[in-house]
């Protein structure tokens, strides 16, 4: 790429970056901007039925600029030409926004945006020809099949591995560069039985490096789930004691992660508000955290979109709302430091980055006889919610959600056919009877299984 910010190796160059900003900020009389910019190279395959279905490979790279002009107001731009010249005309761009900037509110440098980051051992593997990863993902394609008579095929499956970069710098000295590698694997296959509808089923790994992605554990996963659900029966609308996968009562909590977010909150669609801090709103042997430096998370950045450091952050202790997560603005508004959970943009947006959830050992589940392994009482077990987009209403705390599962019976499984479940999130954590010690590790973060008493279960005939 002529005049770029890449170096010999293709890997950005932030020195250069740096110095073209110094360069044309001084320029254009401009003494105060940030920028961040970010960088990746994927290549991806999909298989059918033993053949290539797609082939891709892709280059992304994106810039965010912002300008503080004499009258403190802020010009945004973003580009994805990280040329000099592109850099330039990203520069012009900001300046002229900047002229519709808000004077009343102006964002600011974080305030830890040069403090110290928290070390994170970010292994960059080996990159890999599609070849390879087409070979790979055919051998797991066929295998995964050749585990039951009843697999017909894989339709949805992707072999995947990128390289990404992250850098953030700014006019008082800021500067910060990252960069790591990820590759996972997605096996969703379906299988059909005599005068029986098709079932499907899914599993998901996620590694720093190709050669430990864990694909035989993907492929059993999938073939046994998908297994479990060919005997399957159709269920009463009631209410049932349900017990969430880790996958599945994280999928719930991330669509209401916006009780925790203070953007949302200030922007009025969190079912949080400003007094909601050391407030109860679950039963008191709940933690939720989030932790973007927990080692098990493979996508994890040391800092965020501001150039604040990632931190681990309590949200929810002994059941009580502790802690929000914080962009720079939301911090000085609540009084506080940001937390790390900012990307860079237009409206400065806020998201969680690895929810863990666990049990306050000082605190006793309501059911103590209830365990994932012995349980015989009859109960849902819910693994995996969908329709999230569309079933979840997060301002008003209430959703609406078809899901995978079994009903289970004196530790029998038995797929149910369809059914839909119902509830409103606070009561939810609210009818928690059981958290169970161990923490089970997933692609989305950490979690036990959770049990929780008295939930609409809509079935479907």
């Amino acid at each position: 790429m002529a005049n770029s910010i890449y170096n010999q190796k293709n890997v950005l160059n932030t020195e250069i970056l740096s110095n073209l900003l110094i360069k044309y900020s001084k320029e254009s009389e401009i003494r105060k901007w940030d920028m961040g910019a970010s960088s990746s190279k994927d290549i991806s395959v999909q298989v059918q039925q033993g053949n290539a279905k797609q082939l891709k490979g892709s280059q992304r790279n994106s810039m965010t600029l912002r300008v503080w002009n004499s009258n403190n107001q802020v010009g945004i731009t973003s580009t994805s030409d990280l040329t000099s010249e592109g850099i330039k005309k990203a520069m012009r761009g900001a300046i002229d926004a900047s002229l519709f900037g808000n004077k009343k509110e102006s964002p600011e440098f974080s305030p830890l945006a040069k403090a110290e980051l928290k070390e994170i051992k970010s292994t960059i593997s080996n990159t890999h020809s599609i070849d390879q990863l087409l070979s790979i993902l055919k051998k797991a394609e066929k295998q995964l099949i050749d585990t039951h008579q009843s697999i017909d095929s894989v339709p949805y499956n992707g072999l995947n591995e990128s390289y990404m970069e992250r850098i953030y710098i700014n006019s008082d000295g800021a500067n910060r560069h990252m960069k790591l590698s990820q590759s996972s694997i997605y096996l969703y296959a379906k299988a059909e039985e005599k005068n029986k509808k098709p079932r499907s089923a899914g599993g998901i790994r996620i590694n720093a490096n190709l050669e430990k992605l864990d694909i035989e554990s993907c492929i059993t996963e999938t073939s046994e789930k998908l297994i479990s659900h060919l005997n399957y029966k159709s269920i009463e609308t009631n209410k049932y004691l349900i017990c969430f996968t880790p996958e599945a009562f994280l999928q719930l909590i991330s669509a209401f992660s916006s009780m925790f977010n203070a953007r949302s909150i200030i922007d009025g669609v969190s079912l949080m508000n400003e007094d909601s801090i050391g407030k109860q709103i679950s039963v008191p042997n709940l933690n939720i955290s989030d932790e973007g430096l927990h080692p098990e998370n493979v996508g994890a950045f040391s800092f965020d979109g501001e150039g604040t450091p990632t931190q681990n952050i309590k949200l929810v202790k002994k059941g009580i709302l502790s802690n929000l997560l914080h962009s720079e603005a939301t911090a000085r508004k609540f009084g506080v430091e940001p937390t790390g959970h900012a990307g860079l943009g237009a409206k400065v947006s806020v998201s969680p980055d690895w929810l863990v959830v666990s049990n306050s050992e000082s605190e006793l589940d309501k059911d103590e006889s209830l365990s994932i392994k012995n349980t015989l009482k009859e109960y849902i077990l819910i693994d995996e919610l969908s329709a999230i987009h569309s079933g979840v209403k997060a301002s008003q705390g209430s959703f609406s959600l078809p899901f995978d599962g079994w009903i289970v019976k004196d530790g029998k499984k038995t797929s149910i056919e369809a059914a839909t479940v119902a509830g409103d999130i606070l009561k939810v954590l609210n009818s928690i009877v059981k958290i169970e010690k161990e923490q089970i590790v997933t692609h989305q973060g950490i979690s036990p299984y959770i049990w929780v008493d008295n939930m609409s279960i809509t079935g479907e005939a």
